[in-house]
């Protein structure tokens, strides 16, 4: 079972050096940077960076004091999706309409970045699969190229060899797109719940702060 293993491995290898061409680098570079990318994400969309709850149950019960000051000096020291919403909405002009429409453009704008930050992972994880089948596709041109070289003489070993070369593309082309689109739609659902929490309780200090300013 060992050298079954063993030998398995080695053909693996050896198939993958067989097959080393620009789409194999193309694809390797891609699968590279989709684990860089995953873990950057991955570290970047916490709770703390977007809507932390000790800083916003806070900025909650100053808000319904009406202390606009602390609420500011608060947001100041936080860089959170939450504190910069507020933020927008305490720099807008002092009536209620203002001071809405300023947030609801803040939240919208600190929304998009945020999940342009992941959007990456989908593009690369929809361009891995078609990369591969490029990939496949001129394997199977060489293969049928050299077969019809020969007149078409190739045995099946030679055959079945090519073609197995072009479909390890399609391949890699898939051990890149899976962990991509799986990040992705994993990340995203935190995302939006994150950032629909955010919105929430900012729309709410906004509101005990226009409220105030009647």
């Amino acid at each position: 079972m060992f050298i079954l293993a063993q030998t398995s491995r080695t053909s693996l290898w050896s198939l993958f050096m067989q097959s080393f061409d620009v789409f194999t680098v193309l694809l390797i570079a891609g699968s590279i940077f989709g684990v860089a990318l995953i873990f950057l994400c991955c570290v970047e969309i916490k709770r703390k960076n977007i809507a932390p709850e000790q800083h916003a149950s806070k900025m909650l019960d100053l808000a319904r004091q009406g202390r606009l000051e602390e609420v500011r000096d608060s947001c100041v020291r936080d860089d959170s999706l939450l504190s910069r919403v507020v933020r927008a909405a305490i720099a807008a002009p002092r009536n209620p309409l203002a001071m809405r429409e300023a947030a609801e453009l803040a939240a919208s704008e600190e929304s998009a970045s945020w999940f342009r930050k992941i959007d990456l992972l989908n593009v690369i994880g929809n361009l891995g699969p078609l990369v591969g089948l490029a990939g496949t596709v001129w394997g199977m041109i060489l293969a049928f190229t050299s077969l019809g070289e020969t007149g078409g003489q190739a045995g099946p070993a030679q055959l079945s060899l090519g073609i197995s070369k072009a479909l390890f593309h399609t391949l890699l082309g898939l051990c890149l797109a899976i962990p991509c689109l799986f990040a992705y739609g994993m990340l995203r659902n935190k995302l939006d719940k994150l950032c629909t929490r955010a919105i929430v309780v900012a729309s709410e200090i906004v509101e005990y702060l226009s409220s105030k300013t009647n």
